[in-house]
C-alpha cells in the first residue's frame, strides 16, 4: 500500500517596511525558509523576486515558481495556489511589505490551507501596527486596527469622532493607515476633529533611518508643521 504524500506547509514570510539591507531586521530564520522554498505566492512578482535576490544572492531565479495575490487575481485561481503543498512542496506567502495577511492579501490563502489541513507557519519580521503601538506610549491592552478611513470627508470625520468615543469609553487605542499621498489631509482632518486633549501617535518610515515616530496631544500637534506626503505611516490615537 502505499504511503500518503506528506503535505507541505505554508510559510508566512514577512518583507520590508523600507529599503534598507533585509538582513539588518529580518531574522536569520526567514533568511533559512527563503533558501528552501522555490514556491511563492506573493503580491507583485518583482518586488518578491528583488526581496528574495537581498535576502539569498545565491538563489536561482530561475526555479522560482510564482503565483501572484493581488486585486487582480481571479478567485478561481486561488484554489489551485496551494497545489504545490498538496505535492508535498513548502510554500512561502510574501507580503510587499510586513506580514502577510494583516492589512494585506493573504488571510484567504491562509484559511484555505487551514481547510486543506496543510499547516500554517508564521515568521517573525517586522509589522508597522505592533511596532508603532510599542512606540507609541498609547495603551497596548485593548486596541484596534482599522485599516483605511473613508475617503469622503464628511464621512472621515463622523467615523473620527465615532473612534474617539470609543476610545474614550473602553480607554482603547484607535489605529489607522492611509495611501501615503493622502497622509497630510488625514491628518489636517484628524486636527479638525478630535478633542484637544486627545493624544495621537504618527509613525513614519517604520525600521529606516529617517524613523519618526511622535506621541502628542492634537492641541500640541495644532503647533507643528507636519509634512509626510508619501511617506509610509500609520496613525494612532487615545482619548
Amino acid at each position: 500500500m502505499n504511503e500518503p504524500q506528506q503535505l507541505g506547509q505554508l510559510y508566512l514570510i514577512p518583507n520590508r517596511l523600507g529599503e534598507q539591507p533585509p538582513l539588518e531586521v529580518m531574522p536569520l530564520s526567514v533568511k533559512k525558509i527563503i533558501e528552501k522554498v522555490d514556491h511563492y505566492i506573493v503580491e507583485n512578482e518583482k518586488v518578491a523576486r528583488q526581496f528574495i535576490k537581498k535576502m539569498v544572492s545565491s538563489k536561482s531565479q530561475d526555479k522560482l515558481v510564482i503565483n501572484t495575490l493581488n486585486k487582480y487575481t481571479s478567485e478561481l485561481e486561488i484554489p489551485s495556489y496551494l497545489n504545490a503543498c498538496q505535492e508535498g512542496y513548502d510554500i512561502g506567502l510574501i507580503s510587499d511589505a510586513g506580514c502577510p495577511g494583516v492589512a494585506d492579501p493573504g488571510a484567504e490563502i491562509v484559511e484555505l490551507a487551514h481547510q486543506k489541513g496543510i499547516k500554517v507557519v508564521p515568521l517573525v519580521g517586522p509589522s508597522s501596527i505592533l511596532l508603532s503601538l510599542m512606540a507609541s506610549g498609547l495603551s497596548g491592552q485593548s486596541f484596534t486596527f482599522h485599516g483605511y478611513l473613508p475617503i469622503d470627508k464628511n464621512e472621515k470625520k463622523r467615523i473620527l469622532k465615532k473612534l474617539e468615543a470609543k476610545s474614550r469609553q473602553d480607554n482603547q487605542t484607535q489605529l489607522f493607515i492611509e495611501t501615503p499621498y493622502r497622509n497630510n489631509q488625514l491628518i489636517e482632518d484628524i486636527l479638525k476633529t478630535l478633542h484637544p486633549q486627545t493624544r495621537l501617535c504618527i509613525a513614519v518610515n517604520l525600521t529606516t533611518n529617517d524613523e519618526y515616530i511622535k506621541t502628542k496631544s492634537i492641541e500640541e500637534w495644532k503647533t507643528e508643521h507636519l509634512d509626510f506626503h508619501k511617506q509610509p505611516a500609520i496613525f494612532l490615537f487615545q482619548a
